[in-house]
């Protein structure tokens, strides 16, 4: 009679392929590439001017002179996109800088595609940093933003960001019909080939903090919840990516990341198109901050979270890291 020498099944022995790299490399089930990423910038007026962003460890908000050197840095990397955010050079309370055919964002594409035309240029169209109030709509008199009054302008920016020749461009302003509104401007004017990569799910989220020093769009009074995705929320981030696939969203968006992975799969298993997750500045800042503390292995835990949003079903990740995941897969 055999001795049973072991008390697990042997169907049942999960480690047999994680003995070695190479095993356990063959049979992964989520891969993270460089083509995964799109790298945020955000751009400014002026000339000669890279000023440190405080609470993001690394960024910078850039002149428009500057961006040729971060072009040929990131097509040496290989991360195949950007996504711009404009600093008003100035501020009203119908975003008038945001529509400028010459404003910084229009100026920043062009000259991008003059180094690498075939780095893929998407851009931000909301109009929190170009108001005074920080706001992402145009407000009515009792304060409350007009949705319908924002969609005109949001269709304007984006236009004026196509005119540039932007390849994408992104609504975040989370107004109601932003997507069909954008889709009809501009198609209208003949940009029928211009992508758009729709924030569709974009929640509420004490995560952004460090992003609305970046971009000097805090709001001036209240708080974005009355427009913006409640974080409780789950089954609603399906409606309102399903609403944004049927308005003509090329590629849809959860935001923020690390917190909302479930949100991530729900999505995935929702729709086919391409799927986006923003890893955002305060998650970035969180292991920046931990690993100048030598709290955390910042390689390790970083390519880590790049991966759980791959697992999770994103098809892209934007994310402050693209630069040096890039390296770190290099060495991988």
């Amino acid at each position: 009679m055999l001795t049973r020498r072991y008390s697990v099944d042997p169907t049942e022995r999960l480690r047999r392929l994680r003995r070695t790299k190479t095993l356990r490399r063959m049979v992964q089930e989520s891969s993270l590439s460089t083509n995964d990423f799109i790298y945020p910038v955000f751009v400014q007026e002026g000339r000669g001017r890279r000023d440190p962003i405080g609470a993001m460890p690394g960024q910078y908000r850039l002149s428009v002179d500057q961006l040729s050197a971060e072009v040929e840095q990131l097509s040496t990397l290989g991360v195949p996109a950007v996504l711009l955010f404009g600093i008003a050079a100035y501020k009203d309370a119908r975003a008038s800088y945001a529509t400028q055919r010459d404003g910084v964002v229009p100026q920043a594409i062009r000259a991008i595609k003059a180094v690498n035309p075939d780095l893929v240029v998407m851009t931000d169209v909301c109009v929190c940093a170009y108001t005074q109030h920080g706001h992402c709509g145009i407000l009515r008199e009792d304060g409350y933003v007009d949705n319908d009054a924002s969609l005109e302008v949001l269709a304007e920016m984006a236009l004026a960001h196509a005119e540039a020749g932007a390849d994408v461009v992104a609504p975040s302003a989370m107004m109601d019909g932003q997507v069909a509104a954008i889709r009809e401007r501009l198609d209208e004017e003949g940009f029928t080939e211009t992508a758009i990569m729709a924030y569709s799910a974009k929640y509420a989220s004490a995560f952004y903090g460090p992003f609305r020093e970046a971009a000097d769009s805090a709001p001036q009074f209240g708080d974005r919840r009355s427009y913006q995705m409640d974080p409780p929320n789950a089954r609603e981030a399906v409606r309102e990516v399903l609403a944004d696939v049927q308005q003509g969203a090329d590629i849809v968006m959860v935001k923020p990341g690390l917190a909302y992975l479930d949100v991530v799969r729900l999505v995935r298993e929702a729709v086919d198109l391409p799927l986006a997750v923003y890893n955002v500045s305060g998650e970035y800042s969180m292991l920046k901050a931990a690993a100048e503390r030598g709290w955390i292995d910042e390689r390790a835990v970083g390519l880590e979270m790049l991966t759980a949003f791959r697992r999770a079903g994103a098809d892209l990740i934007i994310t402050y890291l693209a630069k040096e995941a890039a390296e770190w897969l290099k060495d991988s």
